[in-house]
C-alpha cells in the first residue's frame, strides 16, 4: 500500500514539473508572450497572428501549436480559418512556482544584506579603533 501512495507522489512531482517545463517553455519565447498578449485583447485568426508578428504561417503554425500543447490557447477551424483565442488553463500553479522562488530569493537577499550590514560596522570600529 505504501509503495502505491510512494508512485502516487512521484507521479504527481513528474507531472507537475511536466506541466511546469511545458508552460514555461512556451512562454520562454518573446512571439509566443506577443500572441497570448494578442489574444487577451481578442480572438485572432493564425493569418492575423502571421501578418501582426511579420512570419509565414508555418511558423505561426508552431508557435500556437506550442502555446496549445500548454493549455494557453485554444484554436478552433471554421471552413479554412483557424481562429486563435485564450485557453481557459490559469497559470495558478506557475504562479505558485515564482512566488515560492521569489520569497526564497528574498530570504537571501535580506541575510546577505545583514551580512554586509554586519561587516560594514565591524569595519566601521575597527578604523576608529585604530585612530585612537
Amino acid at each position: 500500500m505504501q509503495i502505491t501512495q510512494v508512485r502516487l507522489t512521484v507521479n504527481h512531482m513528474v507531472h507537475y514539473q511536466t506541466r511546469l517545463d511545458t508552460t514555461f517553455a512556451a512562454l520562454s519565447d518573446v512571439t509566443r508572450r506577443g500572441v497570448l498578449e494578442q489574444l487577451g485583447g481578442s480572438d485572432a485568426s493564425i493569418t492575423d497572428l502571421a501578418q501582426r508578428f511579420q512570419m509565414t504561417l508555418t511558423g505561426m503554425k508552431k508557435h500556437v501549436s506550442i502555446l496549445e500543447q500548454a493549455g494557453l490557447v485554444i484554436t478552433e477551424k471554421v471552413g479554412r480559418v483557424r481562429t486563435c483565442k485564450l485557453g481557459l488553463r490559469r497559470l495558478e500553479e506557475e504562479a505558485a512556482w515564482i512566488e515560492r522562488h521569489r520569497e526564497l530569493w528574498s530570504a537571501r537577499f535580506d541575510a546577505l544584506d545583514k551580512l554586509v550590514e554586519h561587516l560594514n560596522r565591524k569595519e566601521r570600529a575597527n578604523a576608529r579603533s585604530k585612530r585612537k
